[in-house]
């Protein structure tokens, strides 16, 4: 705290009475400073960084600022040393008029975090303002009738300042026929008369000229002066008397122009000319009273002529002279005291400072987000000012100091759910009626990365034709992220693993990063991959960055891509030879099998067999699904010693594959085993192909069991002993449109256990794709037991 003023107390008694007041303030909560009015510019007030408590070296850094509440930017503080000086000099009787206690409050507020801190620094007054009365001469008809101790009331002085700077003493210059006296009413107010002490003489002076001198009590003094010119004037001895000599008016400010203030009545107990009364305001305190009433020359009635406000002027000491029409005149003289009374006529006035926008959605309760200042200029009720918020908001407003509130976060917000609060500040007084003012403030919410990408769907399932284009776009995902800006950028990458012979996904698909597309980098295979299940992970660009993950099924579906093979018939049975068949043979004999694979799966494996050459077959067919070499008739001798056969084996593909078997059988008296020549061509004749040998001994022997079973049962039953061969197929899942019209999702194709007696003895079963998998294989094992019992079963599709 700073006191640049000093009076007559001593040093140390100065330092105490300032040490004990700086202890209050610090206190209190409020730093409270003293100046002299009229301080020049660079005065020094106060250590104010020091005295709040606060570093220099953080003022900067921490965004320190001052702010002055309505009375004109007269102080700044150097944010090098933190000490508050003078900006401007401060007028006292401008900021506060003749208020008695005159102070600027200061708002100095700090960042990080946000501090508010109040600062008062009281204005003292200096006796800079001299007596000033209303006129410079003051002209007064006294009539020489007029006996000793007359009393002529005149108008005092108005000194600007306060306290003792304002209090006036008055001196009349020497003269023998007028005293001064002073006197003070019951309101401390003074009252200036002129007394006659001698009788005039007309004849002897007919003018008095005297100087009345005000001195008030500042140091050093100041003085004002009137000149006052007396006129003695001749006979009229009776002057106009009012009933009373002071008039005590109360008055609402909002009273209508031409409202009546009071009627004036003044008696003169002379006759004639000298009775008549004319009345006329002869001061104004303050001056500016003239504008504000009128007065009726003959009635004296006093009228409202302008509008009055309480909050620039709330009292009114009006003198008014009445004068009677005799030769000389007299007049007679009272004082209307009026009080202004307040009403509610000023609405509340609402600033916001220091707004820290936007808020952050992961702000914790409590965070400071406005600073609103409340102020009504009427008083009492009418000034009492509250403020409020709407009710279900994550806001509250939180009284700080007088008519200051802090807007502060009451709950957790989301800017997901909302992006921005328009909030209604509403102040309002206590008044009848209230007054209110309202303000709006937007409060956006900033966005902090606490939302992952997140896919529309958990699953994502596509089918593609093995032998794609490398490179060749096989879906798109999307993920979603309701954050903005970087937080609610997605990049998406395969979530890396294993496949098959330990290579990784990688090798197999790539996925742009922005676009969510992925592409298969290299052809697929059906014969070596069937399905592939991977993991697309959705990564935003926050900060901690989020991320999501979704799966994808890949089926890759097969193309007719592999021709059949044909498997040697020489395999197993010792050296190869042409096939001997007996010539009792009847018809409907089997004398031997083509056996083929297709590693193609579903209707490109499905194997259709005939002769090559019809009209080369004799007395031989071909079973079209079983490949079972069969006679048509029983043979003759004119048939030939050999015949050769050409079987083609072709799928069903688009286009269809092909491959050729050679046949040899020779006609003998008994039957001898058959020699295969086998040749493999794809479309069209090609050469014999072996394979591998190894395969087939573990086939047969993994179906010796089975095998047996069934040439005993059908047996039993038929009382043939077929041939019988059995050779078990794969499991393929496939796409609806691969078969044309065949609708189907998941088909199984086995080579199934025949015996002889009909040209087609093969079962094919396609079974739904649905989740019971092992109750659709155990009806396909009870239609294949139908079809062996029977033995006349030509071909079964089942769907």
């Amino acid at each position: 705290m700073a006191v640049l003023r000093r009076d007559s107390l001593g040093t140390g008694q100065l330092l105490r009475l300032v040490l004990l007041h700086t202890a209050w303030e610090v206190g209190s909560g409020q730093v409270r400073y003293s100046l002299l009015e009229e301080s020049k510019h660079g005065t020094f007030v106060g250590r104010l960084a020091q005295d709040l408590g606060l570093e220099v070296s953080e003022l900067v850094p921490r965004m320190f600022r001052m702010v002055s509440k309505g009375r004109g930017d007269y102080f700044e503080v150097n944010l090098q040393s933190g000490v508050l000086f003078v900006k401007s000099p401060v007028d006292r009787e401008e900021v506060c008029g003749q208020s008695p206690l005159c102070a600027i409050d200061l708002e100095v507020i700090v960042d990080k975090p946000l501090r508010i801190f109040h600062v008062e620094v009281e204005i003292q007054d200096i006796n800079d303002n001299a007596p000033v009365f209303p006129v410079n001469e003051k002209y007064l008809s006294i009539a020489e009738s007029r006996l000793p101790d007359s009393r002529f009331p005149l108008e005092g002085a108005f000194d600007a300042d306060i306290g003792t700077n304002s209090l006036l003493t008055y001196k009349l210059s020497s003269s023998e026929h007028f005293t001064f006296n002073v006197k003070s009413n019951d309101d401390n107010k003074k009252s200036l008369v002129l007394v006659l002490k001698k009788s005039l003489d007309r004849e002897e002076t007919p003018e008095h000229n005297l100087l009345l001198t005000a001195t008030d009590g500042g140091k050093p003094e100041l003085r004002g002066t009137i000149q006052l010119v007396i006129t003695v004037l001749d006979a009229n001895d009776n002057a106009p008397v009012f009933n009373q000599s002071v008039y005590k008016i109360r008055l609402f400010e909002n009273a209508a122009n031409g409202t009546l203030v009071i009627k004036l009545n003044a008696t003169d107990l002379d006759e004639g000319s000298n009775k008549e009364v004319s009345y006329t305001f002869s001061s104004f305190v303050p001056p500016t009273g003239g504008d504000m009433f009128s007065l009726d020359l003959n009635t004296g009635e006093v009228r409202v002529k302008s509008r009055l406000d309480f909050e620039e002027i709330n009292v009114y000491d009006i003198q008014v002279e009445a004068k009677d029409k005799g030769n000389p005149p007299l007049s007679g003289h009272c004082n209307i005291e009026l009080e202004v009374l307040d009403v509610n006529d000023n609405t509340p006035e609402l600033a916001v400072t220091s707004l820290s926008l936007p808020v952050p959605e992961d702000a914790p309760p409590g965070t400071v987000v406005a600073l609103i200042s409340v102020s009504d200029r009427d008083s009492g009720d009418n000034g009492k000012v509250t403020c409020s918020i709407p009710p279900d908001l994550p806001f509250q407003l939180v009284s700080t100091f007088k008519n200051y509130h802090s807007l502060v976060l009451a709950e957790a917000v989301d800017r997901e759910r909302v992006s921005e609060y328009k909030i209604l500040v509403t102040a309002r007084d206590e008044g009848a009626p209230s007054l209110s003012a309202s303000s709006s403030i937007l409060v956006p919410i900033a966005d902090v990365n606490d939302n992952a990408p997140a896919f529309p769907q958990p699953v994502y399932t596509v089918f593609v034709k093995e032998n794609n284009r490398p490179g060749a776009h096989l879906l798109s995902v999307s993920a979603s992220d309701p954050d903005v800006r970087e937080n609610a950028f997605v990049s998406y990458s395969v979530v890396e693993r294993s496949v098959g012979e330990q290579q990784p996904v990688s090798s197999y698909i790539s996925v742009h990063s922005e676009s969510g597309h992925i592409y298969g980098l290299q052809p697929f295979d059906y014969e070596e991959l069937q399905a592939l299940q991977f993991q697309v992970s959705a990564r935003d660009a926050g900060f901690p960055s989020l991320c999501g993950n979704v799966t994808v099924q890949l089926f890759v579906l097969d193309e007719n891509d592999n021709a059949p093979a044909v498997s040697p018939p020489g395999s197993g049975r010792g050296s190869p030879g042409p096939e001997l068949v007996p010539l009792s043979a009847g018809a409907g004999h089997v004398v031997g099998k083509v056996r083929a694979v297709d590693a193609d799966s579903g209707y490109n494996a499905w194997l259709r067999y005939e002769v090559q050459e019809a009209g080369a077959a004799g007395p031989f067919r071909v079973g079209v699904y079983s490949g079972e070499i069969s006679t048509t008739r029983a043979l003759e001798e004119a048939d030939g010693p050999s015949q050769r056969l050409v079987i083609l084996v072709k799928d069903h593909g688009e286009p269809a594959l092909s491959a050729t078997a050679t046949v040899s059988l020779s006609l003998v008296e008994s039957p001898q085993a058959v020699k295969w020549d086998s040749r493999q061509r794809v479309g069209s004749e090609g050469p014999l192909v072996d394979l591998n040998v190894s395969l087939m001994i573990a086939i047969c022997s993994l179906s010796g069991l089975f095998v047996l079973v069934i040439i005993v049962y059908v047996g039993l039953r038929c009382h043939r002993g077929p041939e019988v061969m059995c050779g078990p197929g794969k499991a393929t899942v496939v796409f609806s449109s691969e078969v044309g019209s065949w609708s189907y999702s998941q088909r199984q194709s086995r080579n199934l256990c025949v015996g002889e007696g009909t040209a087609k003895n093969d079962l094919m079963v396609f079974s739904p794709n649905v989740p019971h998998f092992a109750e659709n294989r155990e009806m396909e094992k009870q239609l294949v037991m139908a079809s062996n019992v029977c033995g006349t079963v030509s071909d079964i599709l089942l769907f």
